[in-house]
Formats: C-alpha cells, sequence, structure tokens
C-alpha cells in the first residue's frame, strides 16, 4: 500500500503523467468499443462469411504491420512522436467514421488496410512517448516497469466500461452509432494529444551510436523466441476474440448484452493484477512472469472449450485478466528493454508480434470455425499456447538489461 501511495502522489504531482493516463483512457476506450464486436459486425451486418472475415482481417492487419514499421522507424529517427500520435489518432477519426457509414466489403478492406492501418500507430507510439518520458525523469530506472504497467492499467480501465457501453449504443444505435462513438473518442484522443503532449526530437537522433538494425535484434535466439512466443499467444487471442462473441450468442444461445458483459469483467481485475505484475516485474524474472501467463493461458482456452451457459465464462476471465496484466503490460517493458535506444522500434516489435498474431489467428478462425464448430476453435487455442510455452521453455535464460547498440 505504501508503494501505491508514493506512485499515486508522483503522478498526481506531475501534469504529463496525468495528460499520459486520460490518453491511455480515451484510446483505450476506443478500442473497446470496437474490437469486441468486429466479427459480428462483418459476419452479421455486412453479411460476409467467416472465410471473407478471416481474409478481410488478414489484409488489414498486413498492412498495419507496414505501415507501422515503417512509421516507427521514422518515429526513431526523423518524426516525433506527437507528430505520429496525431497522424494515427486522425486516421483513427476518419477510418471509424468511415466503417459507420459503408458496407461494401472492398471499400471497408481498402479503408482498413490504408486509414486504419496508420491508426493502428497509435497505441506502440503512446507507449513508447511513456518509456521515453520515464527516461527523461527523475524516476528510478527499476521502477520503470513498474510506472509503466500503471500506464497500461488506465488503457485497461477504459474496458471495464467500454463493451458494455458499446453493446447498450449497438442496441439502441446500430453499429452506425457504435463507430461513430469510436471516431468521436478517438477525436476526442486527438485533441488531449495536441493539448498536453509536447514535442520532443526523436529519442535516437540524440544518441551517439546509430540505432541497431531491427534485424540484427531480432537474430538473437532468445529475442527471436519471445517474438514468435507471443506471436502464438497472441494467435490464440485473436481467434478467442472473434470466437467468444459467437459462441455465446450461437452455441450458447445468449445474448449481445451477455457479450458485453464478458469484455466488462476481465478489465475489473486486470486493474489489480497489473499493479501486482508492475511491481513483481521490478523486483524479479520478468521472463519468469511472462511463461506464469502463457500456463494460464491453457488454462483459460481449456476452460472455454467446456464451458455450458454464458455465465460460465465470467469467471474464467479473472484468468484472463492474469494474462493481459504480463502480456500487455510488462510485455511492453519487456520488449522495449530489447532496444532502449530505440522504443519505437522496440514497442513495434511487441506491436508487430500482436499483429502477426492477428494474421495468423484470422486466418485460422477462417479455416476453422465452419468446421469443427466454435468449442473446438478453443482447443486449437489451447494446442496454440501449449506450443508458446514450449519455445520459451526452451530459453529460460533470462534476457539482458538491454542489447546496446552496434559501436559507432
Amino acid at each position: 500500500m505504501q508503494r501505491f501511495l508514493t506512485i499515486a502522489r508522483t503522478i498526481l504531482a506531475r501534469r504529463d503523467f496525468m495528460a499520459l493516463l486520460g490518453c491511455n483512457v480515451l484510446l483505450g476506450l476506443a478500442y473497446s468499443f470496437v474490437g469486441p464486436f468486429m466479427s459480428m459486425f462483418g459476419t452479421q451486418e455486412v453479411k460476409m462469411s467467416n472465410f471473407t472475415f478471416g481474409v478481410f482481417m488478414t489484409f488489414t492487419s498486413i498492412s498495419s504491420i507496414v505501415l507501422s514499421t515503417l512509421l516507427a522507424h521514422w518515429s526513431d529517427t526523423r518524426i516525433s512522436r506527437r507528430s505520429m500520435l496525431v497522424l494515427g489518432a486522425a486516421c483513427g477519426t476518419a477510418g471509424y467514421a468511415a466503417y459507420a457509414m459503408v458496407r461494401d466489403v472492398v471499400a471497408l478492406t481498402l479503408i482498413g488496410s490504408l486509414v486504419l492501418g496508420i491508426a493502428s500507430i497509435t497505441f506502440s507510439q503512446l507507449f513508447a512517448h511513456a518509456r521515453e518520458m520515464l527516461s527523461r525523469s527523475d524516476i528510478p530506472a527499476g521502477d520503470t516497469p513498474l510506472y509503466m504497467n500503471v500506464f497500461r492499467l488506465f488503457f485497461a480501465l477504459a474496458w471495464t466500461v467500454g463493451p458494455a457501453t458499446a453493446a447498450w449504443c449497438l442496441s439502441l444505435y446500430s453499429y452506425r452509432g457504435t463507430f461513430l462513438v469510436a471516431a468521436l473518442v478517438f477525436f476526442l484522443f486527438l485533441l488531449a494529444v495536441l493539448r498536453y503532449v509536447p514535442y520532443a526530437p526523436p529519442f535516437a537522433r540524440s544518441q551517439s551510436t546509430p540505432p541497431m538494425p531491427l534485424r540484427q535484434a531480432l537474430v538473437r535466439p532468445v529475442v527471436l523466441a519471445h517474438f514468435i512466443a507471443f506471436s502464438l499467444v497472441f494467435t490464440a487471442a485473436t481467434i478467442c476474440m472473434s470466437n467468444l462473441p459467437l459462441l455465446v450468442l450461437n452455441t450458447l444461445a445468449g445474448t449481445e448484452r451477455q457479450v458485453g458483459i464478458v469484455y466488462s469483467v476481465a478489465p475489473v481485475f486486470e486493474l489489480p493484477f497489473m499493479f501486482i505484475a508492475g511491481m513483481l516485474a521490478t523486483k524479479g524474472d520478468q521472463a519468469r512472469l511472462i511463461r506464469l501467463a502463457v500456463i494460464l493461458s491453457v488454462v483459460y482456452y481449456a476452460g472455454l472449450s467446456v464451458v455450458g451457459s454464458p455465465w460460465h465464462i465470467y469467471p474464467l476471465q479473472v484468468i484472463s485478466a492474469a494474462i493481459v496484466a504480463v502480456t500487455s503490460g510488462i510485455a511492453i517493458t519487456f520488449f522495449q528493454n530489447f532496444l532502449p535506444d530505440q522504443v519505437g522500434t522496440a514497442t513495434n516489435l511487441y506491436s508487430t508480434s500482436m499483429r502477426l498474431g492477428g494474421i495468423a489467428g484470422y486466418l485460422s478462425y477462417a479455416g476453422l470455425a465452419d468446421r469443427i464448430g466454435h468449442r473446438w476453435v478453443f482447443v486449437f487455442c489451447t494446442a496454440i499456447c501449449v506450443l508458446a510455452l514450449a519455445i520459451l521453455s526452451a530459453y529460460r535464460r533470462p534476457l539482458h538489461d538491454t542489447i546496446p547498440a552496434r559501436p559507432a
């Protein structure tokens, strides 16, 4: 409790920290309005088949990887974080406003691939900005994982109300109203960035050594192992995001309101779990916490494969909260430690594992959902996480705190 009060006083005393918390809430709220309902939007509103929806999400995910990787490199070497955040927020506003109006599959694919592909840079850029802000502050370096988890905690805070509110909005105003609200929240995020995020030159520009190419870091076995393992974990998470709403509706005869409740339970527990995980990360091996989260993933997906009623999913979401607290919390700092002088590229490495997982997840879901049913899809997710755990167990050696840049 004393540690919590100390951190709370530090954050409350700094305007830049408070502004960052507000930006995290707004960005999390925008994503929480859209993410849980995309499979329903594609299959029920736009009338895509499960296969077409999988192809649609694959195209948009590939585009996001290409665009975000390019933009992340520029943010480390040429363009300020503030400019990148403004660009991403503006595209998020425009993209979701377009989703509210358009129902043509080709047009939606172009919007999702280009406009929302650029908007996808906002998450990694916001947390790269947070890491650089901590580096420039008087916060002890050992406390960085804890503060980063606190910032990520407020992103999760938005998910405690976002999905349920979106489900209510969906029942009253259909998908058009839901996407328009998401666009409005992205616009508020844009205003917050313009008002509270200061200009700062790219961090790598101030270093005396040239930045390490991403491929040079990625060929290190321990880095590559964690990158592949996270891609597998996010593959399972993506499949779950698409499959869980349809499991509730089609297999368990649930309602859209129950879908909203399912996605609102986990964030309530993510808040304390993220703080606890952050404290543990300052004292011990982050890689060990990551392996524990993957073990919990195996338990979680195995549980989802046997549920008999929508309410059975609610307690399982507590396990999901513990998983997210690690894989979407301290994992960001874990990846940033790969390239401490290029946090934009390093954070994008984490985001790229998420997007690669998205591509594999959507393709897998497109091929599996109609063939094996929603329950067996979660058995497949369980198997994926077992494979990820095997890879991490083969590389149990802790990663060094940093990977130094190349000699000048």
